[in-house]
């Protein structure tokens, strides 16, 4: 069991009426969804420290609001899909084994949605890909939320406080998280599964020997934002042999101007590519900088492009190790 994760008496949530809508303590007396291992039920509570915030669990959720890809994907994969009463933010379609899973769930907004409509779905717990989403500018702090008897969790990866974010970030902290979400969910034989075949991902992975250098970019045209030394991308260029040339700052991601990029000449450039920030649109931008234009990476086409649910911490990071190791040894192959 994650260390983060034990078993206490619940707490107590304000029981409010919102006008128009109804919300459903995390503490209530509810069944537990048909999806949760049949002898999970004994387990409970369970609370969790989560970022620093204290929540606890009587049951499984039973409404569940997703908030990010990362979050959507690993409730479906641990087979809670029917727990899910709405989604928003997604980066991308989900994988192709979660797609009729997906296709049940409501979308709520394309990005941040909104308060109202969030309660409106009448959760028991807020599942967010981001600590940002609970914020007085978001959908409300967690302690607000936790009145109106409303669970919050936050991916573990994502947390951002001290002793709580991940320092450098590693696979064996992503399956904490499935683990973690696996006692939460009441399904800690599915977690079980998930990360043993996260494992036999990773073993298909043969990290190059070459030293190749590399730059992640990940968005912005007049200053680059790459991934840097301590999050995922760092995790994924690292499992596969790449030395990023961000890898000093201690950050997940960061801001880098393009004469640094030059200075540092990466052989390889990992590309992030999106719906509203295409790998394409990377590249117009890196062959309208002089700079950047000039490095054999950028004339030679040395990209490695992974699609943006892939490149933050979650169910598909071994896929995306996987991904980008078969990228660079073709690239690697094209250079000897």
């Amino acid at each position: 069991m994650n260390p983060r994760v034990r078993h206490a008496v619940p707490l107590t949530l304000a029981a409010l009426v919102l006008v128009g809508c109804s919300t459903a303590s995390p503490t209530g007396p509810q069944s537990v969804p048909e999806a949760a291992d049949d002898d999970a039920a004994g387990h409970y509570p369970v609370t969790v420290d989560n970022c620093g915030t204290e929540v606890t669990f009587s049951h499984s959720p039973e409404r569940i609001v997703t908030i990010k890809s990362t979050t959507f994907e690993l409730v479906l994969a641990l087979g809670m899909g029917e727990a899910v009463v709405g989604h928003a933010f997604l980066d991308g379609p989900v994988p192709p084994e979660l797609t009729d899973a997906a296709a049940q769930v409501p979308e709520l907004a394309e990005r941040d949605p909104s308060t109202e409509v969030v309660l409106a779905a009448d959760p028991d717990l807020i599942f967010a890909g981001w600590e940002s989403t609970f914020t007085d500018e978001g959908l409300g702090s967690r302690e607000s939320l936790h009145e109106l008897g409303i669970a919050t969790y936050v991916s573990p990866p994502a947390c951002q406080g001290e002793d709580y974010m991940p320092d450098p970030l590693t696979f064996a902290e992503i399956a904490d998280q499935i683990h973690q979400a696996g006692e939460i969910f009441g399904v800690p034989e599915a977690a079980a599964r998930l990360v043993t075949e996260q494992q036999a991902r990773l073993e298909e992975v043969t990290a190059s020997e070459a030293g190749l250098s590399a730059l992640w970019y990940s968005s912005g045209s007049d200053t680059p934002f790459v991934g840097a030394g301590i999050g995922a991308p760092q995790l994924l260029m690292e499992t596969v042999g790449l030395q990023n040339i961000a890898g000093g700052i201690e950050d997940s991601w960061a801001s880098m101007s393009w004469e640094a990029v030059a200075d540092a000449e990466p052989d390889v450039i990992v590309l992030v590519d999106s719906d509203w920030n295409t790998a394409e649109h990377k590249i117009s931008v890196l062959e309208s900088v002089p700079a950047m234009a000039a490095l054999p990476a950028v004339s030679e086409g040395r990209y490695l492009i992974l699609d943006f649910p892939t490149t933050e911490a979650g169910i598909r990071s071994a896929a995306a190790a996987v991904d980008l190791g078969e990228q660079l040894a073709q690239v690697e192959a094209g250079l000897s």
